[in-house]
């Protein structure tokens, strides 16, 4: 007698998955989303500052053309933004130019703001070349040894402070954040016009 396969039998052989292996895999499932979940949580804990509602520690730092600007210049006269960044850092860069805009359209000597773009560039060099690529508006400090950075806890970059007239920081964010949402941290009422970027 010849053999006969399940094949030419016309009968169908699937696999069986047991109750176990499924129980298993959903479990697994269930606790990878959780540990991913509660990962993303304490990252985003860790990555923003808690230093808002502190006094903002004072600094000096020195910029391309070899002038000094200090935090102090601006204590009782104007609120400051300070956006720690590099010229490696890509999202940075992005950040410096929606920046720039909403300098160009909203500062004035007159204004009650400044922007201080503090860059964490050990190659100075790269700095410059990025500052002036992008012909930014606003004063850039070059902080080398990081020791401005320490000093406000940051934690990536980009990392924007807002710094009071008296010198309180009243707002941190780590990560890109909007020129509408900067208007709105400093009260500009700010209108969106065309070539905003």
């Amino acid at each position: 007698m010849d053999a006969v396969s399940h094949k030419d039998a016309g009968v169908s052989v699937t696999p069986r998955i047991s109750v176990k292996t499924i129980l298993a895999v959903s479990a697994l499932t269930i606790f990878t989303a959780f540990i991913t979940w509660r990962a993303r949580v304490l990252e985003t804990r860790l990555e923003q500052p808690t230093n808002v509602n502190t006094q903002a520690p004072d600094f000096w730092a020195a910029t391309p053309d070899g002038r000094t600007v200090s935090l102090a210049d601006f204590r009782g006269q104007k609120k400051v933004v300070v956006v720690f960044w590099a010229s490696w850092c890509a999202p940075c860069r992005f950040e410096m130019n929606s920046l720039n805009w909403f300098y160009q359209h909203n500062h004035t000597a007159s204004s009650d703001f400044e922007i201080l773009a503090i860059s964490v560039d050990l190659d100075t060099a790269a700095a410059t070349k990025v500052a002036t690529e992008l012909k930014l508006s606003f004063p850039v400090l070059l902080d080398t040894s990081e020791r401005v950075a320490r000093g406000y806890e940051e934690r990536g970059v980009p990392t924007t402070f807002i710094i009071d007239k008296s010198g309180k920081i009243t707002y941190a964010h780590v990560g890109g954040d909007s020129s509408m949402n900067l208007a709105h941290e400093l009260g500009i009422d700010e209108k969106p016009t065309q070539g905003e970027p």
